[in-house]
Order: C-alpha cells, then sequence, then structure tokens
C-alpha cells in the first residue's frame, strides 16, 4: 500500500507495514530491542487499535482513513536537556506539511498538539532512549487524521474536513516524511535559532489571552513563549510563571 518515499535521503526508506497493530510505537520499540535499523526506519499501519498519546492518553482512529505510524530517529547530537528541540522540530515540521496540503491555519497547541481552528488535527508520542545525557534513538509516533469525517472526541477533525477532499494517504505520507527530513537535518545540523522562531511562529495562543488551569486553579494568561529547556512561559496578570508538561491544562 505504501510506497518508499523517493525524495528523501533516509525517512522512509526502510518501510515496514502492517495491516494492524496495537501501537506502532511499541512494535517499532520491539525490533529496536532485537536488531539494528537504519535511522529512518518508519513503521505504519491501517489500523492502530491501542494508540498511545501524551499524558496517558490515547489515540483513537478509523482504519484505512489515516496516517498512523512511527519513525526512528537517532538525535545523538542532543542531550537529554535539549530533548525539547526534537519536540519543536517534529511540531514545526507537521505544521509545514499540513500547509503543503491546503491548512495555511495548523497551529502547535503546547508542547505537541496539532490544531487548525482549535479543533485537534495531529497527536505526536516521542519516547526517547537515553544513555550517559545523551539521546541515544527516538522513536516518533505521529498520528494524522487525513479521510475521517467522524470522531468521538468533540474537538477533533481533519484534513478531508478541512480542504473539502479526500487525500491520497501515500501521497501525503511521502510530503509528510520530506517535511520531517527536512527540518530534522535543520536540527542536526544546529539551527536551533530557526527552529525555535518556527515553532513560536506556529504556537497557538501566543500573545492572545487565554484560560488556564494549574493546580486546581483557573487563571487567564498569556502565552510569551517558552524557555531553554521547553517549558511554558505565561504572563499572569501581576506575575510571569514558567509550567513543565503536565502542570498546566488549556481551557477551552
Amino acid at each position: 500500500m505504501y510506497k518508499i518515499p523517493a525524495n528523501t535521503l533516509f525517512a522512509g526508506q526502510n518501510l515496514i507495514f502492517v495491516p494492524e497493530c496495537q501501537s506502532t510505537n511499541t512494535l517499532l520499540a520491539e525490533l529496536v530491542t532485537k536488531s539494528p535499523l537504519p535511522e529512518g526506519t518508519v513503521m505504519i499501519t491501517s489500523h492502530q487499535t491501542a494508540g498511545r498519546g501524551q499524558r496517558g492518553n490515547t489515540w483513537q482512529t478509523v482504519a484505512g482513513l489515516n496516517l498512523t505510524f512511527s519513525i526512528l530517529l537517532k538525535p545523538m547530537f542532543l542531550t537529554v536537556k535539549q530533548q525539547f528541540q526534537l519536540t519543536m522540530a517534529v511540531s514545526v515540521a507537521v505544521c509545514l506539511f499540513l500547509k503543503k496540503c491546503g491548512l495555511e491555519n495548523a497551529k502547535i497547541k503546547w508542547p505537541n498538539d496539532i490544531l487548525t481552528d482549535r479543533e485537534k488535527i495531529c497527536g505526536i508520542l516521542i519516547e526517547n532512549s537515553i544513555q550517559d545525557e545523551k539521546i541515544q534513538h527516538s522513536i516518533i509516533g505521529i498520528g494524522v487524521n487525513i479521510n475521517q469525517h467522524e470522531f468521538q472526541a468533540a474537538r477533533a477533525t481533519s484534513l478531508c474536513r478541512q480542504t473539502g477532499k479526500e487525500h491520497d494517504l501515500n501521497e501525503v505520507l511521502q510530503i509528510l516524511l520530506s517535511e520531517l527530513e527536512s527540518v530534522y537535518l535543520q536540527l542536526r545540523a544546529g539551527n536551533n535559532e530557526w527552529l525555535k522562531s518556527m515553532y513560536l511562529q506556529h504556537l497557538y495562543g501566543r500573545n492572545e489571552l487565554l484560560l488556564f488551569e494549574s493546580q486546581g486553579e483557573r487563571f487567564e494568561g498569556v502565552i510569551k513563549g517558552i524557555d531553554e529547556i521547553g517549558r511554558l512561559v505565561i504572563d499572569r496578570s501581576t506575575t510571569q510563571s514558567v509550567y513543565a508538561m503536565k502542570e498546566v491544562t488549556f481551557i477551552f
């Protein structure tokens, strides 16, 4: 069903398709422990039955209508403290992919949910293997809603719903892998200022007054950006606060 991309150096050049699995991240992680795999290896399925998301959430998808895959990267040039740079790179790549598919308003809801018109269109789960304070390899799970029309979740959408037309899954996979490789190479080349600028450019709610919740308290604040390790910086009425993952929730 899926073809090896013709326009990438390594992303998807080793492509493994399984018709159905519980989680492409889990399956790819199991393969990595058994034998060496080249960087850019992609594990893709038509039907993921137990997809995992950030914060312990699940990722639900209808068989054969969406992109559900994981890619193996080896960012050994990144330390543990720099791992948010990989989050930025993947998030930016997905936004650039969606723009190439006709969605000009793709945004990153910190840290790495991808929204369009305040509805979720893509989920990302990055699982890093750490050794000696360096990232040895990363398994990056990406689920993009492509041709699905109906969703159980209230704030979910798809490329088809946004553009009004169905898309060839193999074609959009090729575009996405090309963008992932391109932005990853920018990261590998050390173009960190460009990467952070692109992330902030696409950051949902930046410089806007939004409603948040932290430790049971709801408050209004303005997202100003992220700090050096990727924590969210929010201006509150009398102070500026910094939040790590799971410490703050967006209230829609």
